[in-house]
């Protein structure tokens, strides 16, 4: 009998603590269910997000892609002999270099064909200087479209590119309306990236983000890796600008990327002259070495920077467009006055190929 007693309240404990376990886990299953259900929420989100991303971006790139292509077609050569008379003086340089930026929408495409310029000697290492110091500020004209909100014409900008491209009686047209197409595909990415970073602004793990950028050194690095993954400074510079547009990114960090995107592009100009003359070597080492140059001392003086475009007022956005054009234009013109003795030095770093002697060159001549 007391077996059974004992039995008896064994299995009542049992299923007593059962119950409990039962009452409990039906307590803690809504509240489980509930966050499963925002971390898939948050995980759908930031999927979009990407996505989102991930199509402006290549909208934007496609578009540069055909605005550059579009233009060449249209006034390559035309800039190209612009190039080739840029001889006179530094500030022709420095206006026929601004120029052509500004109109192939490219500062690497303009300094890739100063660089085969100077390879095929039409255009001296010397004078190709300013030209470089030019396509430096013409690639901010971009930076300051993008600032002025013009996405919301992007629909308008689409038909007109197509039209052109359709119903042109000439090849000229046609390339017309490719590149004015290409720029309807810029804006409307920019619109979309815009769109796809919204919900961010609520991410408190984003926000800290995107305050790292704000030390120079971070900002910096960042920017040069996104524009050298992108092979486009103005896609670094233009994903900034969004992001400032939206509350999301402050003017220092800003300010930080821009600078990272002038290091970063100076890539595919150096890859440019790979197999090229000597003088050509030097023109890529130039900018180069300009670019860094000037952004070190961009990174020192970035609180003045800073300072000073908010001091001419705007939206975020159009001060950092302001910030891009300011370190551009100041970059170039404490540079321009000391090319001579740049040219010199860039000599001596690089000096000229050694002609093989007599002897040596008899010694190839003969046949094993």
């Amino acid at each position: 009998m007391a077996v059974q007693g004992a039995a008896g309240g064994y299995r009542a404990t049992v299923r007593s603590s059962s119950a409990s376990r039962s009452r409990a886990t039906r307590r803690c299953t809504p509240l489980a269910h509930l966050r499963a259900s925002d971390s898939q929420q948050r995980c759908v989100e930031y999927t979009e997000v990407v996505l989102g991303m991930v199509a402006g971006l290549a909208l934007f790139l496609y578009g540069v892609s055909h605005l550059a292509t579009g233009m060449r077609a249209v006034a390559g050569d035309r800039m190209r002999r612009v190039l080739e008379r840029a001889t006179t003086n530094r500030f022709a340089g420095v206006a026929s270099g601004t120029l052509a930026t500004a109109v192939l929408d490219s500062s690497s495409v303009t300094i890739i064909m100063v660089i085969a310029l100077v390879d095929a000697g039409l255009l001296s290492f010397q004078n190709s200087l300013g030209v470089i110091l030019g396509a430096n500020i013409g690639t901010t004209i971009s930076s300051q479209l993008i600032a002025l909100d013009v996405q919301r014409y992007s629909p308008v900008v689409l038909a007109v590119g197509l039209l052109l491209f359709v119903a042109g009686r000439s090849e000229t047209w046609r390339q017309t309306g490719a590149a004015v197409f290409g720029m309807g595909l810029i804006f409307f990415g920019l619109a979309q990236m815009g769109a796809a970073v919204e919900p961010l602004k609520q991410s408190a793990r984003f926000a800290d983000w995107m305050l790292q950028l704000e030390n120079p050194l971070i900002g910096v690095a960042a920017g040069a890796l996104i524009t050298l993954i992108l092979q486009s400074s103005s896609a670094t510079v233009g994903i900034a600008i969004t992001l400032a547009a939206q509350g999301m990114l402050a003017l220092p960090g800003g300010i930080a990327v821009m600078l990272g995107a002038e290091i970063g592009t100076c890539a595919d100009t150096l890859l440019a002259t790979m197999g090229r003359s000597r003088e050509a070597l030097r023109a890529g080492i130039f900018h180069l070495l300009f670019n860094v140059l000037t952004v070190a001392i961009g990174v020192l003086l970035l609180q003045p920077l800073v300072t000073f475009v908010q001091s001419l007022g705007g939206d975020a956005a159009q001060q950092l467009a302001n910030a891009h054009v300011t370190f551009n234009v100041l970059g170039a013109m404490a540079v321009v006055m000391f090319l001579a003795p740049a040219g010199r030095a860039l000599h001596r770093l690089v000096p000229p190929a050694l002609a093989p002697s007599p002897v040596d060159a008899g010694a190839a001549a003969q046949p094993v």
